[in-house]
C-alpha cells in the first residue's frame, strides 16, 4: 500500500471508526466499548438499570398506528447507530432487525424495545469478537427461525452465523420473504438462506474470479432451487 498511497506506519491499529482493536499474541479481539458507551450517554441510559437480554421472549411488535406516535427522525437516527454496532456484537441482530422494521411510523411500544436493546448494551460494554490465531480451515453454518413472528404479515425469521475454524466470520438475521404456514417450511427457507450465504462467504475468501469458487456459488444455488422444491411440496 506504501507504493501506491502516501501513508506512514506510527504504530499498532488499535481504533478505527469506532472499532476497537487489541492485538494479541494469540489472537485479535474486535469490539464497540467506547462507542457503545458514547451512544448511552447521548440518549441519557449510562446510568439506568441494566437488562439481562436485548429483548423480552413475549415481547411482540406491531404496526398499531392508533398508538402514540415518537419521532421518526430521531427514531431512525439510534436504530442506524445500533446497525453498526452490530459489526461486532451478533448477539443483538435480531433485536434490532426487529426494530428496524418499524422505522418509518414508530410508536412508543418500538421505542421502549429500542431502550431495552440499550440496557443490555449497557450491561454487557466488554462484548466483542474474538479471532484466535491457532485455528482451522473448516467454514460451519449453524441456521435457526422464529416462525411467524411478526404480527403484521406472519412471517417468519431467518438466522445463520458462520464459523471459520474456531473464529466467527459472518452472522446473520432478516425477515423471510414468504409466509411460512409450517414450521418445517420456515426451516426450509431458513437452511436455504444460510447455504446460500456460505457460498457468498466462500467466494470472498477465495476470490471471486477463482473457477472453484464460482462452482461452489452455483452448487449453492441449485440447492436454493431444491428447497424451493421441497417447499412447494409441503404446501
Amino acid at each position: 500500500m506504501k507504493n501506491e498511497f502516501e501513508m506512514s506506519m506510527i504504530s499498532e491499529l488499535s481504533f478505527f471508526l469506532g472499532l476497537q482493536i487489541r492485538q494479541l499474541e494469540n489472537g485479535i479481539f474486535l469490539s464497540h466499548t467506547k462507542y457503545a458507551l458514547n451512544m448511552l450517554k447521548k440518549i441519557g441510559l449510562e446510568n439506568s438499570k441494566h437488562a439481562k437480554t436485548p429483548i423480552g421472549t413475549t415481547t411482540k411488535l406491531t404496526r398499531d398506528v392508533s398508538r402514540k406516535p415518537v419521532d421518526p427522525t430521531l427514531f431512525r437516527s439510534m436504530i442506524g447507530s445500533l446497525l453498526y454496532l452490530t459489526a461486532s456484537r451478533p448477539d443483538i441482530c435480531f433485536s434490532i432487525g426487529l426494530c428496524a422494521r418499524y422505522q418509518s411510523n414508530p410508536i412508543e411500544s418500538h421505542f421502549t424495545a429500542f431502550k431495552r436493546i440499550m440496557k443490555y448494551v449497557a450491561s454487557t460494554l466488554e462484548f466483542g469478537l474474538w479471532y484466535m490465531c491457532d485455528t482451522n480451515m473448516s467454514l460451519v453454518g449453524y441456521s435457526d427461525f422464529d416462525w411467524a413472528v411478526s404480527l403484521d404479515d406472519s412471517k417468519s425469521t431467518s438466522g445463520g452465523c458462520f464459523y471459520l475454524g474456531n473464529n466467527l466470520v459472518s452472522w446473520l438475521s432478516k425477515n423471510q420473504n414468504y409466509i411460512s404456514l409450517s414450521t418445517a417450511k420456515a426451516e426450509y427457507i431458513a437452511a436455504g438462506s444460510c447455504l446460500g450465504f456460505i457460498g457468498v462467504v466462500i467466494e470472498g475468501l477465495i476470490g471471486s474470479m477463482d473457477l472453484t469458487g464460482n462452482i461452489i456459488v452455483q452448487a449453492s444455488d441449485i440447492v436454493e432451487s431444491e428447497v424451493e422444491l421441497h417447499i412447494e411440496a409441503i404446501e
